[in-house]
Protein backbone atom coordinates (compact mmCIF):
# COMPACT_ATOMS: atom_id res chain seq x y z
CA UNK A 1 0.00 0.00 0.00
CA UNK A 2 2.78 2.39 0.92
CA UNK A 3 4.50 1.64 -2.37
CA UNK A 4 1.31 2.36 -4.32
CA UNK A 5 0.82 5.65 -2.47
CA UNK A 6 4.38 6.75 -3.23
CA UNK A 7 3.89 5.82 -6.86
CA UNK A 8 0.68 7.88 -7.06
CA UNK A 9 2.43 10.86 -5.43
CA UNK A 10 5.25 10.62 -7.95
CA UNK A 11 2.72 10.53 -10.78
CA UNK A 12 0.93 13.59 -9.40
CA UNK A 13 4.22 15.48 -9.07
CA UNK A 14 5.10 14.50 -12.61
CA UNK A 15 1.78 15.79 -13.90
CA UNK A 16 2.33 19.02 -12.00
CA UNK A 17 5.74 19.40 -13.64
CA UNK A 18 4.10 19.04 -17.05
CA UNK A 19 1.50 21.68 -16.17
CA UNK A 20 4.06 24.24 -15.00
CA UNK A 21 5.35 25.34 -18.47
CA UNK A 22 1.78 25.44 -19.79
CA UNK A 23 0.82 27.66 -16.84
CA UNK A 24 3.44 30.21 -17.89
CA UNK A 25 2.21 29.98 -21.48
CA UNK A 26 -1.38 30.56 -20.31
CA UNK A 27 -0.26 33.69 -18.45
CA UNK A 28 1.35 34.80 -21.70
CA UNK A 29 -1.96 34.35 -23.56
CA UNK A 30 -3.90 36.13 -20.80
CA UNK A 31 -1.57 39.13 -21.03
CA UNK A 32 -2.04 39.27 -24.80
CA UNK A 33 -5.82 39.09 -24.51
CA UNK A 34 -5.80 41.84 -21.90
CA UNK A 35 -3.59 43.99 -24.14
CA UNK A 36 -6.03 43.59 -27.04
CA UNK A 37 -9.03 44.62 -24.93
CA UNK A 38 -7.17 47.65 -23.57
CA UNK A 39 -6.02 48.74 -27.04
CA UNK A 40 -9.61 48.69 -28.28
CA UNK A 41 -10.75 50.84 -25.34
CA UNK A 42 -7.98 53.42 -25.68
CA UNK A 43 -8.58 56.91 -26.97
CA UNK A 44 -7.15 60.42 -26.78
CA UNK A 45 -9.34 61.04 -23.71
CA UNK A 46 -8.39 57.75 -22.06
CA UNK A 47 -4.73 57.10 -22.97
CA UNK A 48 -4.14 54.94 -19.91
CA UNK A 49 -5.72 52.03 -21.76
CA UNK A 50 -2.92 52.16 -24.34
CA UNK A 51 -0.32 52.27 -21.57
CA UNK A 52 -1.87 49.26 -19.87
CA UNK A 53 -1.82 47.37 -23.16
CA UNK A 54 1.86 48.19 -23.64
CA UNK A 55 2.71 47.09 -20.11
CA UNK A 56 0.78 43.83 -20.55
CA UNK A 57 2.80 42.97 -23.65
CA UNK A 58 6.03 43.80 -21.84
CA UNK A 59 4.89 41.75 -18.85
CA UNK A 60 4.43 38.70 -21.09
CA UNK A 61 7.98 38.74 -22.49
CA UNK A 62 9.74 37.18 -19.46
CA UNK A 63 7.00 34.54 -19.18
CA UNK A 64 7.61 33.60 -22.80
CA UNK A 65 11.31 33.22 -22.07
CA UNK A 66 10.69 31.15 -18.95
CA UNK A 67 8.19 28.57 -20.17
CA UNK A 68 10.63 26.96 -22.60
CA UNK A 69 13.50 26.98 -20.13
CA UNK A 70 11.33 25.47 -17.41
CA UNK A 71 10.19 22.72 -19.78
CA UNK A 72 13.81 21.88 -20.62
CA UNK A 73 14.97 22.07 -16.99
CA UNK A 74 12.18 19.75 -15.80
CA UNK A 75 12.46 17.50 -18.86
CA UNK A 76 8.77 18.07 -19.65
CA UNK A 77 9.11 19.49 -23.17
CA UNK A 78 6.42 18.16 -25.51
CA UNK A 79 4.99 18.79 -28.97
CA UNK A 80 1.80 20.06 -27.34
CA UNK A 81 3.75 22.60 -25.30
CA UNK A 82 5.69 23.82 -28.33
CA UNK A 83 2.53 24.29 -30.40
CA UNK A 84 0.75 26.05 -27.54
CA UNK A 85 3.74 28.35 -27.07
CA UNK A 86 3.75 29.28 -30.77
CA UNK A 87 0.02 30.06 -30.70
CA UNK A 88 0.52 32.14 -27.57
CA UNK A 89 3.29 34.11 -29.25
CA UNK A 90 1.09 34.86 -32.26
CA UNK A 91 -1.61 36.23 -29.97
CA UNK A 92 0.51 38.16 -27.48
CA UNK A 93 3.40 39.31 -29.67
CA UNK A 94 1.65 39.39 -33.03
CA UNK A 95 -2.04 40.27 -32.79
CA UNK A 96 -1.83 42.41 -29.62
CA UNK A 97 1.04 44.72 -30.71
CA UNK A 98 -0.33 45.06 -34.25
CA UNK A 99 -3.67 46.26 -32.87
CA UNK A 100 -1.88 48.54 -30.41
CA UNK A 101 0.33 49.95 -33.17
CA UNK A 102 -2.76 50.78 -35.25
CA UNK A 103 -5.04 52.16 -32.55
CA UNK A 104 -2.34 54.22 -30.83
CA UNK A 105 -0.46 55.46 -33.88
CA UNK A 106 -3.15 56.00 -36.52
CA UNK A 107 -6.74 55.62 -35.37
CA UNK A 108 -6.58 58.54 -32.90
CA UNK A 109 -5.29 61.12 -35.37
CA UNK A 110 -7.39 64.28 -34.87
CA UNK A 111 -9.92 65.16 -37.53
CA UNK A 112 -9.53 68.90 -36.90
CA UNK A 113 -6.65 70.78 -38.50
CA UNK A 114 -5.70 67.96 -40.89
CA UNK A 115 -6.56 67.17 -44.48
CA UNK A 116 -9.38 64.60 -44.11
CA UNK A 117 -8.39 62.68 -47.24
CA UNK A 118 -4.73 62.50 -46.21
CA UNK A 119 -5.72 61.48 -42.70
CA UNK A 120 -7.96 58.70 -43.97
CA UNK A 121 -5.26 57.42 -46.32
CA UNK A 122 -2.73 57.36 -43.50
CA UNK A 123 -5.13 55.47 -41.24
CA UNK A 124 -5.78 52.89 -43.96
CA UNK A 125 -2.09 52.51 -44.76
CA UNK A 126 -1.33 52.25 -41.05
CA UNK A 127 -3.83 49.42 -40.72
CA UNK A 128 -2.15 47.64 -43.63
CA UNK A 129 1.37 48.02 -42.21
CA UNK A 130 0.18 46.86 -38.79
CA UNK A 131 -1.26 43.76 -40.47
CA UNK A 132 2.06 43.22 -42.27
CA UNK A 133 3.74 43.34 -38.85
CA UNK A 134 1.46 40.50 -37.75
CA UNK A 135 2.18 38.44 -40.87
CA UNK A 136 5.93 38.96 -40.45
CA UNK A 137 5.72 37.83 -36.83
CA UNK A 138 3.77 34.69 -37.73
CA UNK A 139 6.23 33.93 -40.54
CA UNK A 140 9.15 34.40 -38.14
CA UNK A 141 7.61 31.89 -35.74
CA UNK A 142 6.91 29.39 -38.52
CA UNK A 143 10.49 29.65 -39.78
CA UNK A 144 11.81 29.17 -36.26
CA UNK A 145 9.68 26.04 -35.75
CA UNK A 146 10.86 24.30 -38.93
CA UNK A 147 14.52 25.40 -38.89
CA UNK A 148 17.28 23.38 -37.27
CA UNK A 149 20.40 25.35 -36.28
CA UNK A 150 19.89 28.11 -38.87
CA UNK A 151 22.84 30.33 -39.71
CA UNK A 152 22.48 34.10 -40.19
CA UNK A 153 23.85 35.79 -43.29
CA UNK A 154 26.22 37.74 -41.07
CA UNK A 155 27.67 35.04 -38.77
CA UNK A 156 29.03 36.11 -35.41
CA UNK A 157 31.57 34.58 -33.05
CA UNK A 158 32.23 30.85 -33.50
CA UNK A 159 30.52 28.71 -30.91
CA UNK A 160 27.84 31.26 -30.09
CA UNK A 161 24.21 30.80 -31.01
CA UNK A 162 22.25 33.68 -32.52
CA UNK A 163 18.68 34.29 -33.51
CA UNK A 164 18.16 34.51 -37.26
CA UNK A 165 15.93 37.53 -37.61
CA UNK A 166 14.57 39.63 -34.79
CA UNK A 167 12.51 37.48 -32.35
CA UNK A 168 8.82 38.33 -32.27
CA UNK A 169 8.82 39.13 -28.51
CA UNK A 170 11.55 41.72 -29.11
CA UNK A 171 9.59 43.24 -32.00
CA UNK A 172 6.49 43.45 -29.80
CA UNK A 173 8.71 44.99 -27.14
CA UNK A 174 9.64 47.82 -29.51
CA UNK A 175 5.98 48.67 -30.08
CA UNK A 176 5.06 48.48 -26.40
CA UNK A 177 8.16 50.42 -25.26
CA UNK A 178 7.42 53.35 -27.57
CA UNK A 179 3.78 53.48 -26.43
CA UNK A 180 4.78 53.25 -22.77
CA UNK A 181 7.37 56.01 -23.27
CA UNK A 182 4.52 58.41 -24.06
CA UNK A 183 2.46 57.04 -21.14
CA UNK A 184 -0.08 55.92 -23.72
CA UNK A 185 -0.84 59.38 -25.14
CA UNK A 186 -1.67 58.62 -28.81
CA UNK A 187 -0.03 60.32 -31.74
CA UNK A 188 -1.69 63.53 -32.88
CA UNK A 189 0.80 64.73 -35.49
CA UNK A 190 0.78 63.63 -39.12
CA UNK A 191 4.57 63.40 -39.43
CA UNK A 192 4.91 61.50 -36.17
CA UNK A 193 2.45 58.96 -37.53
CA UNK A 194 4.50 58.67 -40.71
CA UNK A 195 7.62 58.03 -38.62
CA UNK A 196 5.69 55.46 -36.59
CA UNK A 197 4.64 53.81 -39.85
CA UNK A 198 8.29 53.47 -40.84
CA UNK A 199 9.29 52.05 -37.45
CA UNK A 200 6.52 49.40 -37.51
CA UNK A 201 7.44 48.45 -41.08
CA UNK A 202 11.16 48.25 -40.19
CA UNK A 203 10.42 46.05 -37.17
CA UNK A 204 8.37 43.70 -39.33
CA UNK A 205 11.18 43.49 -41.89
CA UNK A 206 13.76 42.68 -39.20
CA UNK A 207 11.66 39.73 -38.04
CA UNK A 208 11.73 38.05 -41.45
CA UNK A 209 15.31 39.05 -42.22
CA UNK A 210 18.23 36.63 -41.97
CA UNK A 211 20.31 39.01 -39.86
CA UNK A 212 21.78 37.86 -36.58
CA UNK A 213 20.45 38.96 -33.21
CA UNK A 214 21.86 38.14 -29.80
CA UNK A 215 20.07 35.16 -28.26
CA UNK A 216 21.34 35.34 -24.69
CA UNK A 217 21.57 31.53 -24.58
CA UNK A 218 25.11 31.72 -23.22
CA UNK A 219 23.77 33.20 -19.96
CA UNK A 220 23.93 30.53 -17.31
CA UNK A 221 22.86 31.26 -13.73
CA UNK A 222 24.20 27.89 -12.63
CA UNK A 223 27.86 28.72 -13.29
CA UNK A 224 30.43 28.97 -10.55
CA UNK A 225 30.51 32.75 -10.33
CA UNK A 226 26.98 34.06 -10.94
CA UNK A 227 27.42 37.02 -8.57
CA UNK A 228 28.42 39.53 -11.26
CA UNK A 229 25.53 38.45 -13.47
CA UNK A 230 23.06 38.69 -10.60
CA UNK A 231 24.28 42.21 -9.82
CA UNK A 232 23.79 43.28 -13.45
CA UNK A 233 20.31 41.75 -13.56
CA UNK A 234 19.39 43.42 -10.27
CA UNK A 235 20.66 46.79 -11.46
CA UNK A 236 18.73 46.45 -14.72
CA UNK A 237 15.53 45.55 -12.86
CA UNK A 238 15.98 48.52 -10.51
CA UNK A 239 16.37 50.88 -13.46
CA UNK A 240 13.31 49.43 -15.16
CA UNK A 241 11.21 49.83 -12.03
CA UNK A 242 12.36 53.39 -11.33
CA UNK A 243 12.58 54.69 -14.90
CA UNK A 244 10.43 52.28 -16.86
CA UNK A 245 9.46 54.74 -19.61
CA UNK A 246 13.05 55.50 -20.61
CA UNK A 247 14.70 52.22 -19.60
CA UNK A 248 12.35 49.98 -21.59
CA UNK A 249 12.65 52.22 -24.64
CA UNK A 250 16.46 52.13 -24.49
CA UNK A 251 16.49 48.35 -24.09
CA UNK A 252 13.99 47.72 -26.91
CA UNK A 253 15.52 50.11 -29.44
CA UNK A 254 19.05 49.15 -28.39
CA UNK A 255 18.34 45.50 -29.14
CA UNK A 256 16.69 46.36 -32.45
CA UNK A 257 19.57 48.55 -33.62
CA UNK A 258 22.14 46.01 -32.43
CA UNK A 259 21.02 43.74 -35.26
CA UNK A 260 21.16 46.59 -37.76
CA UNK A 261 24.62 47.63 -36.60
CA UNK A 262 25.89 44.03 -36.71
CA UNK A 263 24.65 43.61 -40.27
CA UNK A 264 26.09 46.95 -41.38
CA UNK A 265 29.47 46.19 -39.79
CA UNK A 266 29.59 42.77 -41.41
CA UNK A 267 28.81 44.22 -44.86
CA UNK A 268 31.47 46.90 -44.38
CA UNK A 269 34.10 44.33 -43.36
CA UNK A 270 33.26 42.11 -46.33
CA UNK A 271 33.56 45.06 -48.68
CA UNK A 272 36.92 46.05 -47.21
CA UNK A 273 38.14 42.45 -47.40
CA UNK A 274 37.00 42.16 -51.01
CA UNK A 275 38.78 45.37 -51.95
CA UNK A 276 41.96 44.26 -50.20
CA UNK A 277 42.07 40.86 -51.91
CA UNK A 278 41.21 42.14 -55.38
CA UNK A 279 44.33 42.32 -57.53
CA UNK A 280 44.21 45.24 -59.94
CA UNK A 281 45.78 44.51 -63.33
CA UNK A 282 48.94 46.51 -63.93
CA UNK A 283 48.97 49.17 -66.65
CA UNK A 284 51.25 47.98 -69.50
CA UNK A 285 51.90 51.52 -70.74
CA UNK A 286 53.14 52.67 -67.34
CA UNK A 287 55.48 49.65 -67.14
CA UNK A 288 57.01 50.43 -70.62
CA UNK A 289 57.51 54.11 -69.75
CA UNK A 290 59.37 53.21 -66.57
Amino acid sequence: MNGDARQRRRQLRRRGMYLLPSLFTSINIAAGYYAITQSLQGSALEPHHFDRAALAIGFAIPFDALDGRIARMTNTASDFGRELDSLADVITFGVAPSILAYTWGFRCLPAVGMDPILRQKLIEFGAFVSFVFLICGASRLARFNVSHDPEPKNPGRPGRKYFVGMPIPAAAGVVSAVVHFTSGVPLFNLWLSVAWLGLVAMTGFLMVSTWRFWSGKEINLANRHPFQLMVLIGAALALIVQFSNVALLVIALGYMFSGIVARTAYSWKRRRHHQATTVLPSNPESSHSS
